[in-house]
């Protein structure tokens, strides 16, 4: 069972190791895989109004008996359609999640949304109706962030971003800028050294590690804990996907895992800044 968490600037705390419905589930039926996700112990479910997915994993959790304030829910907004507000959408997401409120709220694509500062606005009002818990944001650049931070009541809690070794260098200001202002980054395609890069200069690097972190613990580990590792010691979330019951425990097991040293931080950080791969939303880097 996953028991790792941080504590958001708003005091709520966010489990590290949660669930996506998004990438291989998107816009597909997804109660299978959320209701296997929940059973091994993963609290943190990952949606989004885009996915098309809401409704069944609202009947995975309904299916599932776990008590609604043992999970952590995420959704996002996407477009606010004409004649509707930002609360509109919620309520809509909440129907179909079946429950009362979500433990975190995100702007998911700034892009779509010409007057940030007034959606802002309609989030920090669904945090005091406490129709969610934390609200926050995802794919926001620095320049984002200054639309909304002059003036909100309410700091975001969370950028949810793609954050991985590839793009390490290209966020490392982001970064830095989010730990200025107390906001938590969280990492989707965290895995996309091994997943999507496959034969990059991580490859060996990661496989070292790996090694050498096994014969520490006595049991192996895949170049892929190492990734998810180096996101928990950064006190980065984790957000991943699989539709098999071996990788969920594998995942969940990156918390045994002792930590990595600060060379071999430096060795991943500074080999992976030798090629550059976003894999999504990729206008981010065309106007950073």
């Amino acid at each position: 069972m996953s028991r790792l968490s941080f504590t958001l600037n708003d005091s709520n705390k966010i489990p590290w190791l949660a669930f996506g419905t998004g990438t291989a589930l998107y816009t597909k039926e997804a109660k299978k895989e959320v209701i296997q996700a929940i059973s091994h112990g993963i609290t943190h479910l990952d949606g989004a109004q885009v996915y098309g997915n809401e409704a069944s994993i609202g009947d995975a959790i309904a299916e599932s008996g776990v008590p609604r304030s043992s999970l952590f829910v995420t959704t996002k907004l996407w477009d606010v359609p004409a004649g509707k507000t930002v609360r509109d959408t919620l309520v809509e997401s909440l129907r179909k999640l079946k429950v009362d409120y979500v433990d975190l709220f995100l702007i998911h694509n700034p892009q779509l949304h010409p007057d940030l500062k007034s959606v802002w606005k309609q989030l920090e009002e669904l945090k005091k109706e406490g129709l969610s818990k934390s609200i926050g944001v995802s794919n926001f650049r620095i320049k984002d962030l200054e639309v909304i931070l002059p003036g909100a009541e309410i700091l975001p809690s969370v950028n949810q971003i793609e954050y991985h070794p590839y793009v390490f260098k290209a966020s490392k200001p982001l970064i830095d800028f989010l730990k200025k202002h107390t906001i938590v980054p969280t990492s989707y395609g965290g895995l996309t050294p091994v997943n999507r890069f496959k034969g990059g200069p991580l490859d060996p690097v990661l496989e070292k590690i790996a090694k050498r972190l096994g014969e520490t613990r006595g049991k192996p580990v895949t170049s892929g804990q190492v990734l998810q590792v180096w996101l928990r010691q950064q006190g980065v979330p984790a957000i991943t996907t699989t539709s098999k019951a071996e990788r969920l425990l594998e995942y969940l097991d990156v918390e045994t895992i002792p930590d990595l040293t600060s060379e071999e931080v430096k060795e991943i950080e500074e080999t992976g800044s030798e090629v550059h791969h976003r894999v999504f939303m990729k206008w981010i880097d065309e106007d950073p």
